[in-house]
């Protein structure tokens, strides 16, 4: 038996989840938001100091346990915005020292795939026996990541992605420059939903990359001319940057020749990517699956569920040499060695 408290701070979100022996105890965050412009990472960080020790405590009531029940601490190590990180992780080395447990370091991009093969995740499909996926292709969208990843031989590989920016800036940035405020995403789904033309915009697809700064710069061009409406420049964004991300998708699962597609990340939250990746899986005879809402967003139970896979597995740093641990904001998915599998 094993309880596992995880500690996400990669970006806008700090949260603290609590998982034992592989179910989920406790899922609890609070996220940083700005009624205009971006994400401020010096403020953000500042969110995540002010905030943590009432996650932390919110925690553990929802999880009842006690904190001295508590085997390591798992933290988000990387990739993510460095003040960010450094609240989490100093978070984290406090939590150990106080209670003398291990600390366990985890990628922030391989816990959004591993948490899609948990069963929990899956709350709606319980009765009906679901299990999470076993060896699929993740479309990995987040703000700065966009990655097509799959295992093989010892790490998860990157087989496609952004060859400029992550699709969730890439919205956010749409959704900033009409003011709309950060996280743009919802704003921009909703208004997506009242356009009726499809616009012709840029698409970018080399192989298993794309390209959107073009796109953006595309949409700018066409806000400023003022001959468009903003509903249908949202519809358009939406029916062409998701066919994009789609059919990278598609690629991957007949190049890596998987059956299985696993939606993760914030930007897998809109229900017309999901729509699309459903679409696409049932004309070509592949599962999908797409976790609760709730873990596709940043969360500490993503990061405490892959956290407890490593601590079972011996992959953990010992109380008194923490120190020797450092964040690490541009670690790519395909650099960890995956010793667990």
């Amino acid at each position: 038996m094993s309880i596992i408290l995880g500690i996400e701070s990669t970006a806008h979100t700090f949260g603290i989840g609590i998982v034992k022996d592989g179910k989920i105890l406790s899922n609890v965050k609070d996220m940083y938001t700005t009624e205009s412009g971006g994400i401020i990472p010096i403020d953000s960080a500042k969110h995540h100091r002010e905030i943590a020790q009432k996650i932390y405590e919110r925690s553990l009531v929802d999880a009842k346990i006690k904190e001295t029940e508590i085997n390591a601490i798992a933290f988000s190590q990387g990739p993510g915005l460095p003040p960010c990180l450094i609240e989490g992780m100093n978070f984290a080395k406090k939590i150990c020292e106080k209670l003398n447990v291990p600390l366990v370091p985890v990628n922030h991009c391989v816990a959004h795939l591993e948490i899609g093969m948990c069963r929990g995740a899956y709350p709606q499909l319980q009765n009906k026996g679901a299990t999470g996926a076993k060896n699929p292709v993740l479309l990995y969208v987040s703000g700065a990541n966009t990655q097509v990843i799959a295992y093989a031989s010892g790490k998860y590989r990157v087989f496609g992605e952004t060859l400029d920016i992550g699709v969730g800036n890439f919205i956010d940035n749409f959704a900033r420059y009409l003011n709309l405020g950060f996280p743009g995403g919802p704003k921009i789904e909703e208004l997506a939903r009242k356009g009726k033309k499809l616009i012709e915009l840029p698409y970018k697809v080399k192989g298993m990359d794309v390209a959107l700064s073009g796109i953006l710069t595309n949409l700018k061009q066409k806000i400023e001319s003022k001959k468009y409406k903003i509903e249908d420049l949202a519809y358009s964004m939406q029916e062409t940057v998701f066919a994009m991300l789609v059919e990278t998708a598609e690629r991957a699962l007949a190049h890596v020749d998987k059956k299985e597609l696993l939606l993760g990340g914030g930007v897998a939250c809109n229900s017309r990517l999901v729509e699309m990746c459903k679409i696409m899986c049932k004309e070509r005879g592949a599962k999908f699956f797409v976790p609760s809402k709730d873990l596709l967003t940043d969360n500490g139970s993503m990061i405490a569920y892959t956290g407890e896979i490593l601590y079972k597995n011996g992959d953990y740093i010992n109380s008194e040499n923490i120190n020797s641990v450092d964040i690490k904001p541009k670690q790519r998915t395909d650099q960890v060695e995956i010793k667990y599998k």
